[in-house]
């Protein structure tokens, strides 16, 4: 398998993607009664973004805070003041702006800062104040919500799912990558794929038309500001410790070139981790990359693992896989050595690709599963991996000729209860059910418990058993525990298959609730069970947009349509996108046909 270069021609859109609820707490504070509101949050987690977002066609001053002026009296109000004013003047000279924007508070002169307050006293003017968690604030930025004056959103870091949306494109193994490095920090996240797809090793994946991201961290300025306090550390023994675990994390606490003195201070810097077994690591995923990415040739040579090495640790790594799949356990397991391999480009054994392809996909990670599958498919044509990539398509609702074609490569494929799952993505699920031989679950999953009968265990048998009596409460009880195990997507079904078993209108909304969140965080998962389950948490207009979508139409079609701007018609789809779990119109005909889609 090889993957094509040239990713000038990627684009890389960066829409506004969830924070619906902060979203909407930001326009209240702006257009009701409230005199504004603070958002406060760690660095690069969007919040300059969504207050500009939510006074989007508003007329608005904007002030901001700069590590150049804090020592310069109204610094950042210099455009809208005179060269000298006092504070009061300055009051004066603002109390006719309705709506004014304070972004990076946390860098306010004093005197802009005690201006900022005291039009919070006034109240004449409304306040968007943006702040960054942990830094310096100056005292009178503080007492805008500790005094009161104004409420305080905090924001957290965008979770995985909304990156994801923002990825889309990106091959997941690649998106995951991202995710691991950047840790919901927004701005780092575009600078490195900006980077990455301006000179990095950014490639085609053939069969999928995603990109993927392969090699070293690119050294960007945005890089090196956040990772600042590990490259500047200086003391004795310090770099070459941070750079033996860069090159050979975990590395065992008592091993011979671990300083255990040096150790304990960057423990108590936050620099490193040390878990439960003895394993030191590094605290962040970003700082081995970027200690392997700045160490000079020579030194990476002596330093650096060779995959041959890596032989030992990577069938531990994927015996601790196989064990927690046998335990129907498969909650998340640190697995570095595999995700060192994929990152530095080499190559993963076929065995422990289907390993990881596996993992993913009982996790309900299905877009990783089929990348993992086909990183094993690269040098040769594996079976198991090939299965696994026509499961997690298939599981995925595609039902062209790719994934039969995935099934029906083997004999023994295309003879097991594998062959279902593309009668069910085709919703023959009577072709899907005579299919099933070797995994019984499966014909619980597609609704036919009774096939099930003594062959299950467990939760699994538990499952089969609250479906075959139509017991609502006993299934999202299953749901929980499934949920407990790292198995989303089985949640998500057993919650779906609630909704329809629950008498209790209360109790079935509940329950869809909890399956269309679940169902969200399962990468494009569409499988029988999940049928009709999550047009219906659209709001009304979003369900019109997203049907005249799936029927081929253009935002501009459908703005002319509806009456509406181009912009709100994107907006609504990117929302809607979001809610479904879809990262484009592809998955939208498939959603749109579905049967039994209810009104929120």
């Amino acid at each position: 398998m090889t993957f094509e270069r040239d990713a000038k021609t990627l684009e890389l859109p960066w829409p506004f993607i969830g924070r619906e609820d902060e979203l909407e707490l930001v326009r209240r504070c702006v257009t009701g009664a409230r005199h504004g509101i603070v958002v406060t949050g760690p660095a690069g987690c969007g919040k300059t973004r969504l207050v500009t977002e939510a006074v989007r066609g508003s007329d608005c001053a904007k002030v901001a805070g700069t590590p150049e002026t804090r020592q310069l009296p109204f610094a950042a109000f210099a455009h809208l003041l005179p060269e000298t004013v006092s504070l009061h003047r300055a009051v004066q000279l603002l109390s006719g702006v309705r709506l004014l924007i304070v972004d990076d508070a946390h860098l306010l002169d004093d005197s802009s800062a005690a201006l900022v307050h005291q039009l919070a006293v006034h109240g004449r003017t409304r306040l968007l104040v943006v702040a960054t968690d942990g830094a310096p604030v100056p005292g009178a930025v503080s007492r805008l919500w500790t005094g009161e004056l104004l409420p305080r959103l905090t924001l957290e870091a965008l979770p995985r799912v909304e990156t994801e949306q923002l990825l889309a494109g990106v091959e997941a193994l690649t998106a995951d990558r991202l995710y691991r490095l950047c840790q919901g920090d927004l701005r780092l996240l575009r600078d490195l794929l900006g980077a990455v797809r301006e000179h990095g090793p950014l490639t085609r994946v053939p069969d999928s038309g995603e990109w993927a991201w392969r090699g070293p961290v690119p050294l960007t300025a945005t890089v090196r500001e956040r990772t600042a306090p590990l490259l500047d550390r200086t003391g004795p023994g310090e770099r070459e410790t941070l750079e033996r675990l860069a090159f050979g994390e975990p590395v065992p606490l008592d091993a011979d070139a671990l300083d255990l003195h040096v150790l304990e201070d960057l423990e108590a810097d936050g620099l490193v981790h040390v878990d439960e077994r003895g394993a030191v690591r590094l605290a962040h995923p970003l700082h081995g990359p970027v200690l392997r990415a700045a160490a000079g040739r020579l030194r990476a040579r002596r330093l650096a693992r060779t995959p041959d090495s890596c032989t030992a640790a990577l069938e531990t790594e994927s015996a601790a896989l196989a064990g927690a799949m046998e335990l129907a356990d498969v909650r998340a397991i640190p697995a570095p050595v595999g995700e060192w391999l994929l990152d530095e480009g080499a190559r993963v054994p076929a065995g422990h690709a289907a390993v990881r392809a596996r993992f993913s996909r009982l996790r309900g990670e299905l877009r990783e599963a089929a990348a993992w599958a086909r990183e094993g498919l690269r040098d040769a044509d594996d079976p198991s991996c090939r299965l696994e990539l026509a499961l997690a398509a298939a599981q995925s609702g595609e039902t062209g000729n790719e994934t039969r074609d995935e099934m029906t490569s083997s004999r023994e494929i295309a003879e097991g209860s594998a062959a279902a799952w593309p009668a069910a993505a085709r919703g023959d699920l009577f072709a899907a059910l005579e299919a099933i031989t070797d995994e019984p679950y499966d014909a619980v999953r597609l609704g036919a418990p009774e096939r099930a009968v003594g062959r299950l265990t467990g939760v699994f048998a538990a499952h089969a058993d609250a479906l075959a009596r139509g017991d609502g409460p006993a299934l999202d009880r299953v749901a929980g525990q499934l949920e407990q195990r790292g198995m989303l997507l089985f949640a998500a079904e057993a919650h779906a298959q609630a909704v329809r078993a629950h008498r209790d209108p209360r109790a079935a909304r509940t329950s869809r609730t909890r399956a269309v969140a679940l169902a969200r965080r399962c990468q494009g998962a569409r499988t029988p069970a999940l049928s009709g389950l999550v047009l219906g948490e659209l709001t009304a207009r979003q369900r019109q947009i997203v049907t005249l979508a799936a029927a081929g139409l253009s935002n501009r079609q459908i703005a002319e349509k509806l009456t509406l701007s181009i912009r709100t018609v994107g907006n609504h789809l990117y929302s809607a996108y979001a809610r479904l779990g879809a990262s484009d119109r592809g998955a939208l005909p498939w959603l749109v046909a579905l049967p039994e889609a209810q009104p929120a």
